[in-house]
């Protein structure tokens, strides 16, 4: 009998042609949630927040070619070094950023509570989102969770969002505990799946 680690391969190479399959027929936006430069710029750096900016900007290219709307949402708090406006809340400059992307203000963990993202989305047509960025268990899961609560099916890139090392756990288990739990949420309305970057819009 295969193994843990062959059913886990399985499962994931099954998770990646189920969504492609699904992105042959429906509009997919891509959102970069939080890739801010005041988040980024102290060490302790995200973890592999390198990898995970290369892999973004690759889905970034690879959406635009496809024709599937590519938005970038920044968090924004008055008062704070993430002041709209200020160095701190500038998207970070190693991303890819093109003008006909769409930028997002938000001033909550989820995007959908606090900005436009749902109307944007609607009007562009979007029937499914490929979702990246920063914080895994901060607005990465709320981001995911509402979409699919709205009936958006997500495909969460599972190397293409971080988060820092916490008291409690490293950063490396909280990216894994969200890619192996979110997709296991069956309730919310819509499927989650995750899968690596390079499955999506190749």
């Amino acid at each position: 009998m295969p193994g843990q680690d062959s059913l886990t391969a399985m499962d994931g190479r099954a998770d990646s042609a189920q969504h492609e399959r699904q992105g042959r027929h429906v509009k997919q936006a891509l959102l970069v949630v939080d890739i801010q430069q005041g988040l980024f710029a102290d060490e302790p750096r995200p973890f592999e927040i390198d990898a995970v900016i290369e892999n973004i900007n690759l889905l970034a290219k690879r959406a635009r070619a496809a024709g599937a709307p590519v938005f970038f949402i920044q968090h924004e708090a008055a008062g704070t070094e993430l002041a709209y406006g200020s160095p701190a809340w500038q998207l970070d400059k190693r991303l890819s950023v093109e003008p006909a992307d769409m930028l997002i203000r938000k001033t909550s963990s989820a995007p959908y509570a606090s900005s436009d993202l749902h109307r944007q989305l609607q009007e562009r047509g979007v029937q499914a989102v490929v979702i990246t960025g920063y914080a895994t268990e901060f607005c990465i899961d709320s981001t995911v969770r509402w979409s699919a609560s709205l009936g958006l099916p997500v495909a969460l890139v599972s190397d293409a969002h971080t988060t820092h090392d916490k008291p409690h756990l490293s950063a490396k288990r909280i990216v894994a505990h969200h890619n192996a739990t979110l997709p296991s949420i069956q309730s919310l309305g819509a499927p989650i799946t995750a899968v690596p970057a390079e499955s999506l819009w190749c």
